[in-house]
């Protein structure tokens, strides 16, 4: 902006009255125009003070007091701090754990006899001595591993009678010339799918461990039967969690070809299900095909698109814990912090009366908690920061809140899903079943980057349901992936028929 020439007093006292109303009508522009200046300077200035806050703000996010995973914490790894108070009980195994340690067998499939010198140390020869007790040692170690080559040999007749030739016949599993076996195709699955080995590696170690001079093809070729024998197991597990009355839901990001796609999981302490799609909302959750049959409780997050379902809702309180966190420390909200002690105290309550064997709180108790949320909420108003005004021309729609807000103003709306473990004591305080059941997924993402194809993204979709339900039913995976090549149909009678 133009600066005006400073006023020269000669010059005024020889001006005439009118020419004096104009230099000050000119003088008060100036200053009018200085002063709308000087506002809008103000108000930039407002608003990138914000942005600044919000930058350092999104910069000081981690694991603890945001849903960013541990792995993008790097090297500036925030110290642990338990949102539970400390326990009184020392770190450690407790009294009367059993605990887990390397005992002697009754029966070892070797002995080996290790006798005393023949001549004692005074002289006297002890070859011909009676043995009066035994000292035991065991040692546990691997037998090389070898292959077990088993030939079937069909035999072939000629009958007297007619003269046809009538050949034996192979077991279903036996179709080819030279092929590897059931236990075979269940390690490679075992190893690429749960222990999350790339290829390469794989066959380097079928090499060196089991003599077997396995593929990078031959691995994809197992992995591509394994799918196609699951088609039937991943259909009825996905039925029977539809038919559950309690299920934890979650997605995380997945790329598949350089692009981001979804990984979706359905699941409850002895059942896995996942999809992996291109969305992450509503059609994706409708292509999974459980949410839409679903009529029981469901565990997750805020994500909106779950709240589409009609189906009773109970939210993860370890995400509440984790944003209210972050709005205490960034944002200096006092409400966030008592809001903390309010659900934690609630917590301990509750696990308190689970260990007393009771089946819920007193109804004082319950409406003491839901008095408490409420009242903590309606205080916090007052607290709550507001963006400043966006600059430019006004756009249409909705006008942005700040995240702390939103924040409060979701806590408020799902009261009832948020304390639903203070009202029922069968409703977890958070997701973490199925946060379990999509950390590994990560680890694989980690492992290899990304799919190279869809097809290879399906497979361990599939295959690690599969895997991660035996596990949860504390089978020996190695033996229930042998059903599967074996004979499929048991192996999902297996898994599938004692649930429910």
């Amino acid at each position: 902006m133009e600066r005006t020439p400073p006023l020269d007093l000669q010059l005024l006292n020889s001006c005439t009255k009118q020419e004096l109303i104009a230099i000050i009508v000119r003088q008060f522009e100036h200053l009018s125009k200085l002063e709308a200046e000087n506002l809008d300077l103000r108000g930039q200035l407002k608003s990138l003070q914000e942005q600044v806050k919000t930058l350092q703000a999104q910069r000081s996010q981690n694991s603890r007091n945001s849903s960013q995973p541990p792995s993008s914490d790097g090297y500036g790894k925030p110290q642990p701090k338990s949102q539970r108070e400390k326990s009184e009980r020392p770190s450690g195994g407790q009294p009367g754990h059993p605990g887990q340690t390397l005992k002697q067998v009754e029966h070892p499939d070797q002995v080996e006899c290790c006798p005393p010198v023949e001549v004692c140390s005074c002289g006297a020869d002890l070859s011909h001595t009676k043995v009066i007790e035994w000292e035991r040692r065991q040692v546990f170690d691997l037998p090389e591993i070898r292959p077990q080559v088993t030939e079937y040999r069909a035999q072939v007749k000629v009958c007297g009678r007619c003269g046809k030739t009538v050949r034996g016949v192979f077991p279903d599993q036996v179709s080819q010339p030279v092929q590897y076996g059931p236990r075979v195709n269940a390690t490679v699955s075992y190893l690429s799918q749960y222990q999350l080995l790339p290829y390469e590696r794989l066959a380097e170690l079928s090499k060196d461990l089991f003599s077997l001079p396995l593929s990078e093809g031959t691995i994809e070729n197992v992995l591509k039967r394994g799918y196609d024998k699951l088609e039937e197991f991943d259909r009825t597990v996905k039925d029977r969690i539809a038919e559950d009355r309690l299920a934890n839901f979650d997605e995380t990001g997945m790329r598949v070809k350089k692009k981001l796609h979804w990984l979706h999981v359905a699941s409850t302490e002895t059942l896995t299900a996942y999809h992996i799609d291109r969305k992450r909302g509503e059609p994706a959750m409708r292509r999974m095909g459980i949410l839409p049959r679903f009529s029981g409780r469901a565990i997750h997050d805020h994500w909106k698109s779950y709240f589409k379902f009609d189906c009773e809702h109970i939210l993860c309180n370890a995400h509440h814990l984790r944003e209210l966190t972050f709005a205490e420390e960034q944002y200096h909200q006092d409400w966030a912090k008592r809001l903390k002690e309010c659900l934690l105290e609630a917590l301990e309550e509750v696990d308190a009366a689970k260990e007393a064997g009771r089946k819920s709180l007193p109804r004082k108790r319950r409406a003491y908690f839901s008095r408490r949320y409420s009242r903590i909420l309606r205080e916090g108003c007052e607290e709550l920061p507001v963006l400043a005004p966006p600059q430019g021309p006004k756009r249409r729609g909705r006008r942005k809140q700040h995240k702390v807000k939103n924040l409060h103003d979701r806590l408020s709306q799902y009261k009832r899903e948020t304390l639903a473990y203070v009202y029922d004591f069968s409703a977890p305080f958070t997701n973490n079943q199925g946060e379990r059941d999509v950390r590994m997924a990560k680890v694989k993402q980690k492992v290899s980057g990304c799919f190279r194809s869809i097809q290879g993204a399906k497979i361990f979709a599939r295959m690690r349901g599969a895997l991660s339900t035996a596990k949860k039913q504390g089978l020996n995976i190695i033996d229930a992936m042998t059903t599967l090549f074996e004979d499929h149909d048991a192996f999902t009678r297996r898994l599938t028929e004692p649930i429910g």
